[in-house]
């Protein structure tokens, strides 16, 4: 029997008694990489971290690996927004992808002389080994999002949740952390991406989860990205992703 890496059923989320997204339910299959877009406000983030147990839900149930999120946390690794981490805390890069591999260690043990060079070969990979010794807070926006992804590499998870990983980040570092994720869905890992971007949903994604409070569509992205679909979700702003070709 074929493992389903994300399944949801009718998951409700409110804050303070006001609606964030109702009646979502899916199942995302291993391998694909999926967006998750809509227009501001329409819940995204909040979906991610619903799906990660990082808010509560009213209603619904979620399971990574065929599993409550809570029995798999080793095998599911998050980027969060950036301008959700403390930038100034005084870790160096090395340091930060190192707590990456603390998942995968026995208990009381720190990281050793494999673990560092496990690190080591993550930021080789993301391009930033050369940056190792330096203070997270000297980084770049691209940078320090390239550091992060290293240090979910670390983990060596096998779903990946990442929230607008492309916001504040140079050309460069997209383009990088794009062909990292996928490498990961070439290997049959799973990701899942928060993103605004349209214009570019077709070149890095090959599912998408189109959302606005509820499930507008979910499918492949040339299933989603129809002009009807689309309207649904953006509705005033549909004049503005017409001048996309959409």
């Amino acid at each position: 029997m074929t493992q389903t890496a994300i399944s949801i059923e009718d998951l409700h989320v409110s804050y303070f008694g006001n609606e964030a997204i109702r009646h979502v339910s899916l199942n995302v299959e291993p391998g694909n990489l999926v967006g998750i877009i809509g227009p501001n406000g329409a819940g995204k983030s909040t979906l991610l971290k619903a799906m990660l147990g990082l808010i509560p839900r009213d209603k619904g149930q979620v399971k990574i690996l065929d599993k409550p999120v809570k029995e798999v946390r080793k095998q599911i690794a998050y980027v969060p927004q950036r301008n959700d981490i403390d930038w100034d805390f005084p870790i160096t890069v090395l340091d930060a992808v190192l707590l990456g591999t603390y998942p995968r260690l026995k208990r009381f043990r720190r990281p050793g002389k494999k673990e560092r060079q496990w690190a080591l070969e993550c930021l080789a990979r993301v391009g930033m080994d050369a940056f190792s010794k330096r203070q997270i807070g000297e980084l770049s926006g691209g940078q320090q999002q390239r550091v992060f992804l290293a240090r979910a590499l670390a983990q060596q998870a096998d779903v990946f949740f990442l929230d607008e990983p492309f916001v504040g980040v140079d050309a460069s570092s997209e383009e990088t952390i794009v062909k990292i994720l996928k490498e990961l869905g070439e290997q049959g890992k799973t990701v899942v991406v928060v993103h605004h971007d349209l214009s570019k949903a077709n070149e890095y994604f090959n599912q998408l989860i189109l959302l606005n409070k509820e499930l507008i569509g979910f499918g492949t992205v040339g299933d989603v990205l129809q002009s009807k679909v689309i309207e649904r979700a953006y509705q005033g702003q549909f004049a503005f992703m017409n001048g996309m070709g959409v």
